[in-house]
């Protein structure tokens, strides 16, 4: 533990003693101690940093992050830079292939959610957006087919692409053809149909277009000068999709033709190109026990706890005592507080505003770790546009 986070925890350790005194002497505003000007008092401080969880609801869950919240008292409470820069931290908790959690310390609610907005609608990827059907004589139609695989997710950088216009050519550069041919022979059983039978096309579509000039040269739908698997970004690493999504299902005699182009697009246009399954986040649980529970007690308050907060410590002498093993685990269900009035005395459940817990669920296109570093890059041009207009 670092030496901010150590005096951190005395100073609110502190206030909860001072706290829990003014609690059992009744409190009154006539008893606080006296302060520095340009200094809060400790109730004032802990009330900006803290949610207070109660029974019925939570409170004061408001921000003060601008500059005159505080100006009577001589307190600048504005965001500085130097002090974003001195505090903020991010620690990566749990990373795999598909689902990312970290913790963002030192930040605004505003900002966090700014990237969880970013993460589901602006952060681009590729999804099938034109299917070409030439044969489907299963039992789901045309547009529902369609509809099923603009969803599936296909795993490649849509950094390597470029957008596609109306007014573009689909070539190499902005389209991804893939293909599918699916049959269930007469006298088989019935067949599943899933997303890996569609094979990417590198050289682009193979169905011709129809023309309106019977002697004209017969044209696909793409415009390739060269094939995909050529370029040095796919020689070793071929476009494929999400695999066991089930597309369909045939019965004898049933088949699926199609040809399905792939195009960049954002979650903001269509939900089909969000790269996330979802992204969210919530302010760290904090459990304080305001006095030693022992014996009968210390048992009651694990049972009254289903997600495993609490533990018994061992003191000697036959005596149990109740601790907080794992305050992360809190989902503030409040079921340790509830019933009786005495447990609100003996145990405090806040939230801590500037502290949370993100999680990051990625669709499979691209890792989550890079998910989170492209949503900060696009933050970082909104602020850069919002700036160069302002100046």
């Amino acid at each position: 533990m670092s030496e901010q986070e150590s005096s951190s925890d005395e100073r609110m350790s502190s206030e909860e003693e001072e706290e829990q005194q003014q609690k059992e002497e009744g409190f009154s505003y006539w008893n606080l101690k006296d302060v520095e000007r340009g200094q809060l008092p400790p109730h004032i401080r802990k009330q900006g940093t803290r949610v207070y969880c109660k029974p019925d609801a939570p409170t004061n869950t408001e921000t003060l992050q601008y500059s005159g919240s505080y100006a009577s008292m001589g307190v600048d409470n504005s965001l500085r830079l130097d002090s974003f820069r001195e505090n903020f931290r991010i620690k990566v908790i749990a990373l795999d292939k598909d689902k990312m959690e970290f913790d963002m310390i030192g930040i605004d609610a505003a900002v966090a959610n700014a990237f969880r907005r970013i993460l589901i609608s602006e952060v681009p990827t590729m999804a099938i957006e034109k299917v070409f059907i030439a044969n489907n004589t299963s039992v789901i139609q045309d547009e529902v087919l369609a509809h099923r695989l603009g969803l599936i997710p296909i795993k490649v950088d849509p950094r390597l692409f470029e957008y596609l216009s109306a007014n573009d050519t689909p070539n190499e550069k902005n389209t991804i053809v893939l293909k599918l041919h699916a049959r269930c022979n007469r006298g088989q059983p019935r067949c599943s149909v899933y997303s890996q039978e569609l094979k990417w096309l590198p050289n682009g579509s193979e169905f011709a277009k129809e023309s309106e000039k019977p002697d004209s040269k017969p044209s696909t739908y793409t415009s390739f000068s060269c094939g995909q698997d050529s370029l040095p970004e796919f020689a070793g690493n071929p476009i494929s999709t999400v695999e066991d999504i089930i597309l369909a299902k045939l019965g004898p005699g049933q088949e699926i033709e199609l040809e399905a182009h792939a195009v960049k697009g954002m979650g903001k246009t269509h939900a089909k190109w969000s790269p996330v399954g979802t992204a969210w986040y919530r302010m760290f649980p904090e459990v304080v026990l305001l006095e030693n529970i022992k014996g009968e007690d210390a048992e009651e308050l694990i049972r009254k706890c289903p997600s495993g907060v609490f533990d018994i410590e061992d003191t000697g002498n036959a005596k149990k005592k109740a601790i907080v093993a794992d305050s992360r685990a809190c989902t503030l269900c409040r079921e340790c507080i509830r019933g009786d009035e005495e447990w609100e005395k003996r145990v405090a459940l806040h939230r801590v505003k500037d502290h949370f817990i993100f999680t990051i669920e990625s669709t499979g296109a691209l890792p989550p770790e890079v998910l989170f570093t492209e949503a900060v890059k696009i933050l970082e041009a909104k602020c850069e546009r919002v700036i160069t207009e302002l100046s």
